[in-house]
């Protein structure tokens, strides 16, 4: 790990403006990704603004019926949430099928939405990547890709979102609060949020240097059946192959988005329109422009079973 400095900072203004007068500096919370990073030199920040203090780790019911979630609420505490577990059930599902009990009890909302891939090869410094590190080539494409995106991919990259929670909050249509050194506050949608790898795959969301997350807004509750399935090589702490996150109604529609299959957190609106089909029709529209590998086609008809099971649940 290289050397670093240090600061608490006292408020959202400070934490951003130290963010601004240093462009190597990293906001620190939970730390259940970036300092694994650190200790790879994945992730080499020379000053990192510890973000624990400014007190946003409350759940909030907002006027228009949501919740508002702040950015330093702990993943155990917002899965055992009574509101979130009554109302976007979707989600508590999600967040405990994510990691370990003793990691859910440190990562945090925004930790968790900003999370980057585990890609072996991103981890692996001895390989070249694009994404931590811009033109250097892509070791997936052409390697071992069993674990890796089959849809929105690029020629720069392959890899895979691996958070669950984010596949909930997509479903939900969660809108993600922002706030830059200047003070200037962004709404935004979380299907905005995450970005495809396009020819620029370091970066994974839109945020800009410096800009901080300071909660997720879900909005009313949509009721109907909330499902999390997740598929995956063993039972507990494992990233997806393929996950499944829905909401479906009695009369058939619904929601759903995916998981492990591309660059961010998989959702389709048309696919949604399908559901009352079957889960056929809407996989045909969610992987409708699926480029998998000989390695991981698997998936494609995984994705299928995965919806089916959660549609065969849903009706009971």
């Amino acid at each position: 790990m290289k050397a670093f400095t240090y600061e608490r900072a006292a408020s959202i203004e400070a934490a951003t403006k130290a963010a601004e007068a240093n462009p190597e500096a990293k906001f620190i919370a939970g730390g259940t990704n970036i300092l694994d990073l650190m200790k790879l030199e994945i992730e080499t920040p020379t000053h990192l603004i510890d973000v624990n203090g400014l007190g946003l780790d409350k759940i909030e019911p907002t006027p228009e019926g949501g919740v508002r979630i702040g950015a330093l609420v702990r993943n155990t505490d917002l899965a055992a949430d009574e509101r979130i577990r009554r109302d976007y059930g979707l989600l508590s599902r999600a967040l405990v099928a994510g990691a370990s009990g003793q990691l859910r009890n440190k990562a945090t909302t925004a930790g968790n939405l900003l999370q980057r891939t585990r890609c072996p090869y991103f981890y692996d410094t001895n390989q070249p990547c694009n994404k931590r590190q811009p033109g250097s080539g892509c070791s997936a494409i052409g390697g071992i890709t069993r674990q890796h995106a089959v849809v929105g991919t690029s020629e720069s990259c392959i890899a895979t979102h691996p958070s669950d929670m984010a596949i909930a909050m997509r479903t939900l249509d969660a809108v993600i609060e922002t706030v830059n050194a200047d003070g200037v506050r962004r709404s935004i949608p979380i299907a905005d949020f995450h970005r495809l790898p396009g020819d620029t795959p370091e970066r994974d969301t839109v945020l800009e240097k410096g800009e901080f997350v300071t909660a997720a807004m879900l909005p009313p509750p949509i009721g109907g059946k909330h499902i999390y399935r997740k598929v995956r090589d063993r039972a507990s702490y494992a990233f997806a192959l393929v996950s499944v996150g829905a909401v479906i109604q009695s009369d058939g529609t619904g929601r759903v988005a995916v998981g492990g299959i591309a660059h961010k957190p998989w959702r389709m609106e048309t696919a949604d329109a399908e559901l009352p089909k079957g889960a056929r029709a809407a996989s045909s529209v969610l992987l409708s422009d699926a480029r998998p590998t000989d390695q991981n086609r698997f998936k494609v008809a995984l994705v299928e079973r995965t919806l089916s099971a959660v549609i065969a649940e849903a009706k009971g």
